[in-house]
């Protein structure tokens, strides 16, 4: 793997956020210039770790969950690929970095809420629809009919639920799709269908299905807790500057000294789980030669070590920037409306369409589905899709902010909007689509993007539940409407033909 070609295109991603906060920070939005200065070395770190992330996902992460994925279906043992998909997806979903922050938000603003039973609830949910999917694949049930009826079934009972829940239920479908469970289950799902004759609509959706889980996990959860509709919080105001004594140097620099132990064991918690899984298939059914097996554990270290650096720089300095922006914006758009709002509107669609391009499982993804198609998907057209339904995700969230929307409604629009699109979308798009909406949501965007809107709605941040729930929903449509398009053209070609 070229690691200077992989280190140009993940700059690429990065670097336009950071020209666009720098622009409108030493300009129209001024900002402090340490917090620029630390947001900028964020960057330049994120772009570092993303880098080295990236090498060990396909080293070790994507091999090991394709190899394991073949190696159960090959056992023809149904109960056994089930049991395996319930506790793959609960262990690898419970250790996951981006639950762990997102159960300390939610407990935040519902101090009702036990972190624990939250945290094993949603990695439950989990479980039982990497089970439900991979059944799924095995018995060639089409996907389509799948995700209809089990979003029929979430919207149903979401009516049940209290409605200061909505927000947090779907938001938790985007947190659990983090960077280290996402590489394993999509390569899971490709290996078990890469071992079935048809070719179909297997190769993908699997992400997608195990985003539904914890989405109804939640609101079950708060079906059965109950908790009175007043029991909101705001939430505290952004993290604490506590670097205040020392020189320009120290505040530029010590948050990310700080910050590295931290992220270093929530990496170790989250890669932890993986190395013992595939250290016991390897023992029982893959049987790796041992220059496999140390390519594979080689590619953990780098997945450990690029993780825990992109960590750092989202949390050590890039997402403050992003909230005082927010911040800043917001407060200027509800004093003097009109222009001002329409500069808050163009940032978020500008953020939202670069942002999701530097997402460590976007690019996962995306390599996955031009490999897979053989290059007739390109990897390219993808990502602008993509962007474009993040970039209309995120004016949505603004705009619900601004104009106190109901997410309730917005929800439901635009996932009746997705499930009409099926009728007409490619199956394997489809699979695609519902991938994607669950990669776009990842650490980059729970972090910057939450911490933007975050900003913008300083009035009542509890509001800003739910930027990550859109964030996931619209790639659903733009990615259905790119295989419509992509299914049109092909059919031009061949009567041409």
């Amino acid at each position: 793997m070229d690691i200077g070609a992989k280190f140009k295109e993940t700059a690429k991603s990065v670097l336009p956020v950071i020209f666009i906060v720098l622009a409108l920070g030493l300009t129209i939005v001024p900002l402090e210039k340490v917090l620029l200065a630390r947001f900028a070395v964020g960057g330049l770190i994120l772009i570092f770790g993303l880098t080295v992330f990236l090498m060990g996902v396909g080293m070790g992460i994507e091999p090991m969950g394709e190899r394991c994925g073949s190696a159960l279906v090959a056992k023809k043992n149904l109960t056994l690929l089930l049991l395996s998909a319930l506790a793959i997806g609960f262990i690898v979903t419970a250790a996951e970095p981006d639950i762990q922050v997102f159960a300390d938000q939610v407990k935040a603003i519902f101090p009702f809420v036990n972190k624990t039973a939250f945290t094993f609830a949603i990695a439950g949910g989990v479980g039982i629809f990497l089970l439900l999917g991979l059944l799924r694949t095995i018995l060639n049930f089409p996907i389509k009919i799948f995700f209809f009826v089990f979003y029929t079934l979430l919207f149903a009972l979401a009516f049940f639920a209290p409605k200061n829940f909505w927000g947090i239920a779907f938001d938790s479908g985007g947190a659990t799709t983090g960077p280290m469970t996402v590489p394993f289950i999509m390569s899971l799902g490709l290996g078990v269908s890469a071992v079935r004759a048809a070719k179909d609509d297997s190769s993908f959706g699997l992400t997608g299905i195990s985003s539904i889980g914890p989405v109804m996990a939640v609101l079950v959860y708060s079906i059965v807790v109950r908790a009175p509709e007043n029991a909101l919080q705001q939430i505290a105001a952004a993290q604490a500057g506590a670097i205040s004594k020392g020189g320009v140097i120290a505040q530029i620099f010590l948050p990310f000294a700080l910050a590295l132990p931290h992220f270093f064991k929530e990496s170790l918690f989250a890669i932890a789980p993986l190395v013992v899984l595939f250290v016991i298939f390897q023992a029982a059914l893959l049987k790796m030669t041992a220059r496999q097996t140390a390519r594979v554990l080689i590619g953990f270290v780098y997945a450990y070590f690029g993780l825990a650096i992109f960590l750092t720089g989202v949390n050590g300095g890039f997402s403050d920037a992003g909230n005082q922006l927010g911040q800043t914006l917001g407060s200027f758009a509800a004093q003097k409306g009109g222009a001002w709002l329409a500069l808050l509107l163009a940032v978020g669609i500008a953020f939202g369409a670069v942002i999701v391009c530097a997402e460590p499982a976007v690019w996962v993804l995306s390599e996955q589905v031009e490999r897979v198609s053989g290059g007739t998907i390109r990897r390219k057209a993808l990502l602008v899709f993509l962007s474009a339904g993040t970039a209309l995700a995120i004016a949505t969230a603004l705009l619900s902010n601004a104009f106190n929307f109901n997410i309730k409604w917005i929800l439901v629009i635009g996932y009746s909007v997705s499930m009409l699109l099926m009728v007409f979308c490619p199956p394997l798009w489809t699979g695609i689509a519902f991938d994607s909406g669950g990669v776009a949501s990842g650490p980059l965007t729970s972090t910057f993007i939450l911490s933007f809107t975050i900003g913008a709605a300083a009035s009542n941040p509890a509001d800003s539940f739910g930027v990550i729930a859109l964030v996931a929903m619209m790639p659903l449509s733009a990615i259905q409407i790119m295989g419509i398009i992509y299914k049109a053209k092909q059919k031009s070609k061949q009567e041409a033909q």
